[in-house]
């Protein structure tokens, strides 16, 4: 059954999952970045070079578990979630950015994310010199990833009406495939589920608050507008949860691998909705100086 499950029905369901993010990216999405080219420049470096190093430090220093380092390590590769887009837009934040963010690191992490869980098993797992992410199964990820994503785009440009309707169900199936993907992942660790959270709730809280505070301040001090910053903030500060869930556990066939992400998926809320608070008020302040 569990040999069914992680090699067949979770790889599909991370295919639904990106197919859904398809149906809402366009063309148009990746050529926004020539608006600001600043900002998506900043904001790709911190995404794709800052965090996974910052994390990398963080798990050195928390000494994590094999395991569990993998699954931080894997979660900071993972892309921005698309629940940024609505935090980006009930806080400031330039909600075109996001998308064009959105849609260029999901493409990037195609490649980036096998690369740096690659090192990251060899660092962590590679006690017998095999490295878990071979070429096998970076092409796995690349099939289950990258092209679901060129059908949907495909069927939002060429069906727009259909596109228009399956994708709200599609993000349901999203949800509900997620939650049973996190279920799965608890009852078959229900053992260790104590021990894992007590292990990774702090870690994971640090990680969050330093990938929202990247996000926001590394843009600002390079002289980006509030505006692109507080996108920025969002797009690297939430991350996509549910794809280094399903990745864990359908790719690497690892519950523990899975719990960091899962910890995460939950905090990372709260955590964000301070920042965007936070940042709501620093721009009320900004705004009553006098120029």
């Amino acid at each position: 059954m569990d040999s069914v499950l992680t090699s067949v029905f979770l790889p599909a369901a991370l295919a639904v999952i990106m197919f859904g993010l398809g149906l809402g990216l366009t063309v148009a999405d990746f050529r926004r970045v020539v608006v600001y080219p600043k900002a998506a420049f900043l904001a790709l470096l911190c995404q794709i070079v800052v965090l996974p190093l910052v994390c990398f430090g963080l798990v050195l220093a928390f000494g994590l578990a094999p395991g569990l380092a993998v699954g931080m390590m894997l979660l900071a590769a993972s892309p921005g979630g698309t629940s940024a887009n609505l935090y980006s837009h009930l806080f400031g934040g330039d909600v075109a950015l996001n998308v064009t963010l959105t849609a260029i690191n999901s493409v990037l992490a195609v490649f980036t994310l096998p690369l740096v869980t690659n090192l990251a098993i060899s660092r962590f797992q590679g006690g017998s010199g095999q490295v878990g992410l071979q070429f096998d199964k970076t092409a796995q990820v690349f099939l289950i990833v990258l092209i679901p994503v060129a059908i949907g785009m495909a069927a939002r440009a060429r069906f727009t009406a259909f596109a228009a309707r399956a994708e709200k169900p599609v993000k349901i199936l999203s949800a509900v495939i997620l939650l049973a993907v996190i279920v799965g992942a608890i009852v078959k660790e229900a053992a260790d589920l104590g021990g894992y959270i007590a292990s990774v709730g702090l870690i994971t809280l640090v990680f969050s608050v330093l990938s929202l505070t990247v996000g926001y301040w590394v843009p600002r001090l390079a002289g980006v507008g509030p505006r692109q910053a507080v996108a920025s903030c969002m797009e690297i500060g939430i991350h996509n949860s549910t794809l280094a869930i399903t990745v864990a556990i359908s790719l690497l066939g690892s519950a523990e691998t899975a719990v960091p992400a899962a910890v995460y998926g939950v905090l990372m809320f709260f955590t964000a909705a301070a920042a965007g608070v936070l940042l709501r008020r620093r721009a009320a302040q900004e705004a009553e100086v006098p120029v």
